[in-house]
């Protein structure tokens, strides 16, 4: 089960990274962009690592607000849901009379 999880988020981060990357090149050319709420339903989808990522290392949508802030809150709430899965993961791991 793990593995699928894993193999899942592989394919939705790059997959994000990728259409925030085609995203910039639309920009650049003057082209028809992909609409921001696509966009962060990659990220709020798992691939947030991936956006955060192509918005870092292509220097894309980093001024643009609210949209960083809406990133940023969904990149938040995904670290949180890993820490708890780890808490729980822990606990569950560990024989606890």
């Amino acid at each position: 089960m793990l593995s699928y999880v894993l193999l899942y988020l592989a394919v939705i981060n790059l997959m994000t990274f990728a259409v925030f990357a085609a995203d910039k090149r639309a920009a650049a050319a003057g082209r028809r962009r992909t609409p921001e709420r696509a966009l962060l339903g990659l990220a709020a989808l798992g691939g947030g690592l991936g956006a955060v990522s192509a918005q870092r290392l292509l220097r894309h949508k980093t001024r643009k607000q609210p949209f960083a802030g809406e990133l940023n809150l969904i990149v938040l709430g995904q670290a949180a849901l890993l820490v708890v899965l780890a808490v729980i993961a822990v606990r569950h791991a560990l024989v606890i009379p």
